[in-house]
């Protein structure tokens, strides 16, 4: 009896090991940035919670979440900013119609800031095209300073790779494409040391919270002179010409339109969602300074702002 129990235990256990665990009711992308990580999360729980729909929190880049989208293999993407992704939304949310965006926006800028040892001395974005002032920003003795212009994966990345063709300063400049967890601790090294450096910047983020920083002046946005290629072409980058500022940026909560239907009440609970800047602010500096991780800050955000995500779920 003994040995019947162990075999039945443990061919009970090998079943329980080799069945598949249960699906997901739905997948939320999580963009590879502080804010978005966060939301992601916030979202899931704040789901889960109104609607006993449990999501899987997968780890995707933008363009990879859009065409996963369009399949049925993505449900949520929590951070669409724009312009940067705007041939995306052409396409999937305009023309194919495959993709939903909240009419809820949260106002964001991106451009190029300087610590304030680089700004006594660069001040807008055509000094950068000036040798003799970019000199202060070597420092690895090659005669060249070095800008980081956002991570290898980002989109935005090479939409600054075009724009410091466009403006001219790539040519006496090193442009560094790094995780922005290095960055940011290269910024902190920098402004504790009194060091100048010039970096890509958005906003809402913590390091503006965290330091003086200062932007760059540039020329206003102009359409004109912004060309930027689809960025499905592998020479995209190449093709692009951007010799102006950015627009006026914003990012909203995407949807698969097949998902909608599905589930409405989710829907309408998306379009409610309203983070403000300072939030965004706070989820960045909580990830990235605190390094808290996203599951952790998301349970604590929800548990401390029920009655708001109860006025997201509540029907009109």
């Amino acid at each position: 009896m003994g040995r019947g129990r162990e075999f039945l235990c443990a061919a009970a256990l090998a079943l329980a090991v080799a069945a598949p665990a249960a699906a997901a009711d739905l997948v939320i992308a999580m963009p590879p940035w502080p804010s978005g990580q966060a939301a992601a999360n916030i979202l899931k729980l704040g789901i889960a919670k109104k609607f006993s729909l449990e999501a899987e929190v997968r780890e995707l880049g933008t363009l990879t979440a859009f065409i996963g989208l369009e399949k049925g293999e993505v449900d949520i993407q929590p951070e669409v900013w724009r312009p940067n992704f705007d041939e995306l939304v052409r396409k999937f949310v305009t023309e194919k119609g495959v993709v939903t965006l909240s009419e809820r926006a949260v106002p964001a800028w991106q451009g190029i800031c300087a610590t304030p040892e680089a700004a006594a001395t660069i001040k807008s974005v055509a000094d950068l095209g000036d040798p003799a002032k970019t000199k202060i920003l070597d420092t690895d003795g090659d005669g060249r300073g070095e800008m980081w212009i956002g991570a290898a994966e980002w989109l935005s990345t090479g939409i600054e790779r075009a724009r410091a063709a466009g403006y001219g300063y790539a040519a006496n400049l090193t442009l560094v494409e790094a995780k922005e967890e290095v960055a940011m601790a290269a910024v902190d090294a920098a402004i504790a040391t009194a060091r100048p450096m010039v970096f890509y910047c958005y906003a809402p983020h913590h390091v503006f919270k965290l330091h003086q920083i200062s932007r760059l002046e540039e020329p206003p946005h102009d359409p004109a002179k912004w060309k930027i290629a689809p960025p499905n072409d592998p020479l995209w980058v190449s093709k692009s010409s951007a010799a102006t500022a950015w627009d006026a940026g914003q990012f909203q909560i995407g949807y698969a339109t097949a998902f909608a239907k599905k589930h409405p009440e989710v829907a309408q609970f998306l379009q409610k969602v309203d983070f403000s800047p300072d939030e965004v602010t706070a989820m960045s500096y909580a990830l990235e300074v605190e390094r808290q991780a996203p599951a952790d800050y998301a349970r604590k955000w929800v548990e401390s702002h029920a009655e708001r995500i109860d006025g997201w779920a509540k029907r009109r």
